[in-house]
């Protein structure tokens, strides 16, 4: 990688798990640990100091905790280029699901291998989101599963056939070049129709599409 690296901020409230990863983090040129919080109001707050490229967010934290914090984050236009990852000790936390649908970009369990830490940090910030292994997959489809109200069919309305299409098939996980592959296009075509469904429904990130994909009945739980 060239020129500058990639900022991340550390929330997580165990002062033990931050060093590890920051150990891990500033080991590698392209990476750069520039906070760390012990709380979710503390990491909001160093998040809009320092504006990093990605914020790697512990879920349960005291006082305002991660999902929280995640909110109020995508909330705010001004760091719409911030990417957060989801921390969490078990890989099916119910708290995932909505900060998945807030805009997080992905979601890890903490003791992932370090080689998929690093991998996530550098998806995200390259503006993906972090969809593999399944187990990102596999949250979206549980809580399609327990949604209680189905998006209103007028967005769906706003997606030509074709980008239907590609939602569908990016909400089963498939890259753009899978996608590309696909539907017999090139990877560039398929990229603007993926970038042209997010705008027309407002997705922050990738990850928001999947979630609208299970969501509007585009892609069922199960599907592969």
């Amino acid at each position: 990688m060239t020129g500058e690296p990639i900022t991340v901020v550390l929330a997580d409230d165990q002062a033990l798990v931050r060093a590890g990863f920051r150990a891990l983090l500033d080991s590698c040129d392209d990476i750069e640990v520039v906070a760390e919080a012990g709380d979710g109001a503390e990491a909001v707050a160093l998040v809009r100091r320092h504006r990093p490229d990605v914020v790697l967010m512990d879920i349960r934290m005291p006082g305002l905790d991660g999902l929280a914090a995640t909110a109020r984050l995508t909330a705010d236009e001004s760091l719409a280029g911030v990417r957060i990852v989801i921390l969490s000790t078990f890989d099916l936390d119910e708290y995932v699901f909505e900060a998945l649908r807030s805009g997080a970009s992905g979601f890890l369990v903490k003791d992932t291998e370090p080689v998929e830490l690093l991998h996530a940090v550098r998806v995200v910030a390259e503006g993906d989101a972090l969809l593999s292994p399944g187990v990102t997959r596999r949250l979206v489809e549980e809580f399609a599963q327990r949604a209680k109200e189905p998006v209103a069919r007028e967005r769906l309305g706003a997606l030509t056939e074709r980008e239907r299409e590609v939602v569908a098939l990016a909400g089963t996980g498939l890259s753009n070049d899978e996608i590309a592959a696909k539907l017999f296009l090139s990877p560039a075509t398929a990229k603007t129709h993926v970038s042209r469904a997010m705008i027309k429904l407002g997705a922050r990130d990738r990850a928001q599409l999947v979630v609208f994909a299970y969501e509007s009945g585009l892609v069922r739980p199960g599907w592969r």
